[in-house]
């Protein structure tokens, strides 16, 4: 059967001498994974450039119940990027989300509500004009409210850690190591009390950031079972500063 969706490519690895395989999130099935062929060659009709991580496409795919690689029939972008290609600190908070995405979402089935905030997101790095250093962390503090363990209960002077392990603001620093600090409490409160916009505006040094997104994957870990090693927050780190 042939279906029409809106995509996100996440990974796109070369296949033979002219063909690619590549992950791409769509808004009708989920997860899914394509064999593109002779996109490599010289006279593709259809150039590999349009299947690079975070690309946003239109697509017309074939699809069959129980298969783990399908084809394409059709292809356009959903939207140009005008400034992550050329933005090196937008391109390394694009492809750390991509990453995440990839290594996190595992369901091959639709989820509206998912997908459009993974499209919007990558859409919103693209337009704003504001600053996006802290683009990622409000990523992962609100992708983990679809993934199913977003952080429960306030921040406030009775409850000011965040418990790691339990998902929630606890009242007393708890016996096991995985839990933030103060600090590091608040920040997260803040970054989940705000939309994407207001997190330019949550303030915090560079120690504080590198500190804060560290400690997140390591939430991640602890709620997601056999989660891959993110690797992209290293390039982050170095282009943060």
């Amino acid at each position: 059967m042939l279906i029409k969706t809106r995509g996100i490519v996440l990974r796109s690895i070369k296949y033979s001498e002219t063909s690619l395989i590549v992950d791409i999130y769509t808004e009708a099935r989920g997860l899914q994974k394509y064999i593109v062929s002779g996109v490599r060659s010289k006279k593709a009709k259809t150039k590999a450039s349009l299947l690079q991580v975070m690309t946003l496409l239109d697509l017309v795919a074939y699809y069959r119940e129980n298969r783990d690689l399908h084809r394409i029939k059709e292809m356009k972008p959903a939207y140009v990027f005008h400034h992550i290609p050329f933005h090196v600190l937008r391109g390394a908070v694009g492809l750390f989300m991509a990453e995440v995405a990839r290594k996190t979402i595992r369901e091959a089935e639709a989820h509206p509500e998912l997908f459009e905030f993974l499209f919007t997101t990558f859409r919103f790095l693209d337009e704003t004009s504001g600053p996006v250093h802290n683009l990622h962390l409000h990523f992962l503090a609100h992708l983990s409210s679809f993934l199913g363990f977003i952080p429960g209960d306030d921040f406030d002077e009775q409850t000011p850690y965040f418990d790691l392990q339990e998902g929630v603001f606890v009242a007393e620093m708890p016996r096991h190591a995985y839990v933030l600090d103060m600090e590091e409490s608040a920040l997260l409160y803040e970054l989940l009390r705000v939309d994407r916009v207001g997190a330019a505006s949550v303030k915090m040094t560079a120690e504080q950031r590198r500190r804060l997104l560290e400690q997140l994957l390591l939430y991640y870990r602890l709620h997601i079972e056999n989660l891959p090693e993110i690797n992209a927050h290293r390039i982050l780190h170095e282009v943060l500063g």
